[in-house]
């Protein structure tokens, strides 16, 4: 997993490329806790997951993490998802219901400055 990590004001964005499973977390969440680490606002935080076309429950797992830990501190997350697997993923365990999707890095930055 290769993950870049870039700030748009007022937005954190991480890009992954690769399988956000057993071996892949462990590099996203290292990049997730540097990226929040100095928020001195609630962060707005953009996960473009368009180049991962696998995730295991571990990813599952540290998806659902990090939305819990950015909604504890009053901040939004937009997840930019392909086609494919991980929206799949999420439609099935009805998790769909509770993170905020998009199709394009565009579209995911207007939602959290419209807010």
């Amino acid at each position: 997993m290769v993950v870049r990590t870039w700030r748009e004001d007022p937005c954190i964005v991480l890009r992954a490329v690769g399988d956000l499973d057993v071996s892949g977390a462990p590099r996203l969440r290292v990049e997730i806790d540097q990226a929040l680490a100095p928020a001195s606002a609630p962060p707005l935080l953009v996960l473009d997951l368009t180049e991962v076309p696998f995730c295991d429950s571990v990813g599952l797992g540290l998806l659902v993490a990090t939305l819990n830990r950015v909604r504890q501190v009053r901040g939004r997350m937009v997840l930019v998802l392909a086609d494919g697997m991980i929206r799949h993923l999420l439609t099935i365990t009805n998790l769909d219901r509770h993170f905020t999707t998009r199709g394009s890095l565009d579209e995911a930055r207007e939602t959290l400055e419209a807010a």
